[in-house]
């Protein structure tokens, strides 16, 4: 929806400061799930300062309580490892501005919005996909770090802000149930796309068993691991903040390494329909490999490492079923711009799957390589 200009002038940004001049509130960034603003502020000292203030997507987070909890837990304790580090706090995590009251954001009693402020981190870039395999690189050191240093982090006290979110066995258990009700009567076009998922099924279970065994560790996890979610210094090129936290729960490590992998390895983009230029890049698997376990090799057991190969498979099959448990429910929660895009989606990840699984023993030669 539009917010009006006034409203964030006038009503959200006192909230947060007093004694300011509001000197621009332009839109910011190509997201979509929050409003995203990027307000300058003037204080009576004469300093002007650029922050981020978003609108929480409440249907998306439907507690707002919980999610805002997380990440004030989360970036109060990467501030203190940070400097305990020697790094610099205000650009290496989000600062979160509280309200004047003390809390961690502003809840609207006239219209119910909640309202997040942020400091701005400047000089900075973020790549919607790498321009070369450095970018990929310094990524996964981003990714890898955020691991490492949330280490020490009770990942069970965070809160679910969407539940069961890379719960795979839960992803198809919702496409089966798609496909009995076959709402929008599509099921006789996408047979053989079923059938690719179902005989994967004993997969989907392979991770949550492990977890489930003792064998790999509850983590706090940020489980949206694009590109465009790791600030990158515009002096350096280096990945130096990762951003978008309102995802950020207890989960396993393959979601973050194999979200990655599944999004900035592919070779095609992830609604391509010429199924012929999907594939798995080996180059961007290996060094987005050599970045993760760099910074994150020394905190995870053997066991996590070797499967890295599984949640790079995991996370792409997942995403196909829920792309093709979408397109039989009616395109009810991805966004589309063009007939069949759901579908087409859902192909491509699974061509995806399947070549990982052609190359899977040159996977495992990579992790092997780099796991010391």
């Amino acid at each position: 929806m539009q917010i009006p200009q006034e409203m964030i002038r006038d009503s959200v940004l006192p909230q947060f400061f007093s004694g300011i001049e509001v000197l621009e509130t332009p839109p910011y960034g190509s997201g979509h799930i929050n409003d995203t603003f990027a307000p300058v502020l003037r204080r009576a000292d004469g300093t002007v300062t650029r922050y981020i203030l978003q609108r929480i997507n409440t249907r998306v987070f439907q507690d707002p309580d919980g999610l805002m909890e997380n990440i004030q837990g989360i970036t109060s304790y990467l501030k203190e490892i940070i400097q305990k580090n020697g790094g610099n706090p205000l650009r290496e995590t989000l600062t979160l501005f509280p309200t004047r009251s003390g809390a961690s954001f502003f809840r609207d009693p006239e219209t119910g919005f909640c309202w997040r402020l942020y400091l701005f981190v400047e000089n900075t870039l973020s790549l919607d996909k790498p321009e070369n395999t450095e970018d990929f690189y310094c990524s996964a050191r981003a990714f890898g770090r955020f691991q490492q240093l949330l280490t020490g982090y009770p990942a069970a006290s965070l809160h679910e802000t969407i539940p069961k979110f890379h719960h795979t066995v839960n992803r198809l258990d919702n496409l089966k149930k798609a496909v009995q009700e076959d709402k929008m009567g599509r099921l006789n076009e996408v047979e053989a796309e079923v059938r690719f998922a179902l005989e994967r099924e004993k997969d989907a279970a392979v991770l949550l068993d492990l977890h489930a065994a003792g064998e790999i560790p509850l983590r706090v996890t940020h489980n949206d691991t694009k590109l465009n979610n790791v600030l990158i210094d515009e002096q350096t090129r280096q990945g130096i903040c990762v951003i978008d936290l309102d995802t950020v729960m207890p989960g396993l490590a393959h979601y973050d390494f194999g979200d990655s992998i599944r999004f900035g390895a592919n070779t095609a983009a992830e609604d391509e329909t010429d199924l012929s230029k999907v594939s798995l890049d080996l180059s961007l698997f290996e060094a987005y490999t050599r970045g993760f376990l760099e910074e994150a090799g020394g905190v995870l057991n053997q066991t996590e490492k070797e499967l890295l190969p599984m949640g790079a498979k995991l996370m792409t099959f997942e995403c196909g079923v829920r792309f093709l448990t979408d397109y039989l429910e009616g395109d009810v929660y991805f966004k589309t711009h063009r007939e069949g895009h759901n579908l087409d989606r859902a192909r491509n990840q699974f061509q995806l799957v399947a070549d990982m699984e052609a190359k899977w023993e040159e996977m495992a030669r990579i992790i092997r390589k780099y796991n010391r």
